[in-house]
């Protein structure tokens, strides 16, 4: 028995020799487990110290590239905008059937556009299907063609009236949509295909295009003087400021497109704009010779007035330097005190025969007419445009009509009302 509780303690002792063995043993792995993951865990620590620091610098050297290209951007794109020239007006040609009148008109504008092409991008916009026209149009390389289709039936508001009339409106107003709204210009010179233009025509728009951007009281800048046959104009540098739309070669602007556009009329776009509803107290500036010529005897108005009043007409000549000049006597707030001024000099005449005192004295003079039927007379006298639209004689301002007469003498047909609007009633 007691060799048996003898071997029972020699075995105990035996199993706890084992198992401090075992713990020893154990913990000795641990530590070096927990030493071998902190030596990787230190290994990974300086890896994430390097690649931190490869991080910054790349970063740097990204920070660096961007700033360079950037700089490099700036001064390729300010070559860029030194090269490309912007615009200061797109030119339209409004076309429909008459090959032969476009071809004139497309030759005369080229002949001073293509000097200043980057300035004055040309399109011609054709107003229906004559393939005469559109091959005409796109014959040339130097302009854009744009087509207006429209196959509606046209219905006249009135027994009688021309469709073309219509027609014509519709086409305006797309063209000017597009050249506006799509093509995206700040403005837009209109002609027809049935002028030339004078040398001068696209220095004269440059000029006055800072006018129309600087003065909203500017409706449009228009190339043409309705009293311009040649008996009754004179010099060539004169402009005036008229209530009385002009047309035939008018430049406008984008923002009064925006105005326009939405209540475009059906017909007769150009009186619609002499409304004095549509021209809000506006104005328009006109040249006292004319920068455009119309030939077209043979059109949609079956050549009305063009014997007396469109074929005589004196188209400039001259070469001038409009950007040399200074027009800011042209602004609203100057050009009342010019006009006057010069209004103030010219010496009154009256009588039934103005026409032969006009033209036996040697400076200006002022004829008053008291009411739309005797300014009709005395334009009949002396052979200028009678008509008037909504109030307004034609060429007129502040219902002053101003033309030359055999000489440089300038006769002033003054209404009712026209000094004391001017300031100058008690003269």
């Amino acid at each position: 028995m007691a060799n048996v509780v003898c071997d029972y303690r020699f075995l105990l002792l035996l199993a706890a020799l084992v198992f401090i063995y075992i713990q020893v043993e154990s913990e000795s792995h641990c530590t070096s487990q927990m030493r071998l993951l902190i030596d990787q865990i230190s290994m990974q620590q300086g890896r994430i110290v390097v690649l931190e620091e490869e991080s910054k610098r790349r970063e740097l050297e990204c920070g660096q590239l961007k700033a360079l290209v950037e700089e490099l951007e700036r001064k390729g794109l300010q070559r860029l905008t030194d090269k490309v020239q912007v615009p200061v007006a797109a030119v339209v040609i409004m076309a429909c059937n008459r090959a032969d009148y476009l071809e004139r008109t497309i030759k005369s504008v080229l002949k001073y556009q293509s000097s200043v092409a980057s300035k004055y991008p040309l399109f011609v916009s054709q107003d229906g299907s004559n393939p005469d026209v559109k091959s005409k149009a796109l014959s040339y390389d130097q302009l854009t063609y744009m087509q207006h289709l429209d196959y509606k039936p046209v219905q006249t508001e009135r027994p009688g009236e021309l469709i073309a009339y219509y027609k014509i409106a519709s086409h305006y107003k797309w063209a000017l949509d597009e050249l506006f709204f799509k093509h995206k210009f700040n403005r837009v010179i209109i002609l027809e295909d049935d002028m030339e233009i004078a040398p001068d025509f696209f220095d004269y728009f440059e000029a006055t295009a800072a006018l129309l951007e600087k003065d909203k009281s500017i409706m449009a800048v228009s190339s043409w003087n309705d009293n311009g046959q040649k008996q009754f104009v004179h010099d060539p540098y004169a402009l005036y400021r008229s209530d009385f739309f002009p047309g035939l070669g008018w430049m406008l602007a984008r923002s009064t497109w925006d105005e326009l556009s939405p209540k475009w009329p059906k017909a007769y776009w150009d009186d619609w704009l002499r409304l004095k509803e549509n021209r809000k107290g506006r104005q328009f500036i006109r040249p006292e010779i004319c920068r455009t010529y119309n030939f077209g005897e043979h059109g949609s108005s079956l050549g009305q007035f063009f014997k007396q009043y469109l074929e005589p007409i004196k188209m400039n000549d001259v070469q001038i330097d409009w950007k040399s000049m200074d027009l800011s006597y042209l602004m609203e707030d100057k050009f009342t005190k010019h006009f006057a001024d010069t209004v103030k000099k010219a010496k009154p005449i009256q009588g039934t025969d103005v026409v032969l005192k006009a033209y036996n004295i040697d400076g200006d003079v002022r004829i008053e007419y008291k009411d739309q039927f005797e300014f009709e007379r005395i334009a009949r006298q002396f052979g200028i445009f009678e008509e008037w639209k909504d109030g307004v004689p034609r060429a007129a301002y502040k219902g002053i009509v101003v033309f030359r007469y055999q000489t440089s003498r300038r006769v002033f047909l003054i209404g009712p009302d026209s000094l004391k609007q001017l300031g100058i009633e008690d003269a």
